[in-house]
């Protein structure tokens, strides 16, 4: 993915990229552009350890702390655009066509947490529906162990 930042002021961090130090404010959100994926919105957050690209987090717009999904978990959802682990900085897909790690999916399928920390499946388990996001694939698009999500800010608030 070669999402390009399109914003009228400076974003001094690429979407792929995590660092170090924070070089954006924290929950600032930015729109960028993919050829293959198209436009999508992304939001800067702090890592969490173990965080791989397309790992589902939970995460507060207030401090820009992240926790990797899982069953239980509440609140927003965002996916890793890095490995975007503890101590470090980096942006998330809240919106638009997304990778996103999953367990074995059909296309157009509701999204539910896992526990598995990140992994995002299809199977109905009771309070993980993650309202807000669809599958568009089957796992294996666009390579092994991911599939394409439709994300519209989407929440794990207990239902499903």
């Amino acid at each position: 993915m070669t999402y390009r930042i399109e914003e009228s002021k400076v974003i001094a961090q690429a979407i792929a990229d995590t660092s170090t130090e924070a070089k954006v404010e924290l929950g600032t959100i930015v729109s960028a552009y993919d050829p293959t994926y198209g436009y999508a919105q992304f939001i800067y957050l702090k890592g969490v350890a173990s965080t791989v690209i397309g790992d589902v987090v939970n995460y507060r717009s207030d401090t820009g702390a992240t926790v990797r999904g899982v069953l239980a978990t509440r609140g927003p959802v965002a996916v890793a655009m890095s490995a975007n682990v503890a101590n470090q900085y980096g942006w998330y897909q809240i919106s638009g066509m997304a990778v996103v790690k999953a367990g074995t999916v059909a296309a157009n399928g509701n999204v539910y947490l896992t526990a598995t920390d990140g992994t995002v499946d299809d199977a109905v388990t009771a309070g993980s529906l993650i309202q807000g996001a669809r599958f568009k694939t089957a796992d294996g698009t666009p390579s092994a162990g991911f599939a394409l999500a439709q994300l519209a800010r989407p929440s794990a608030d207990g239902l499903g």
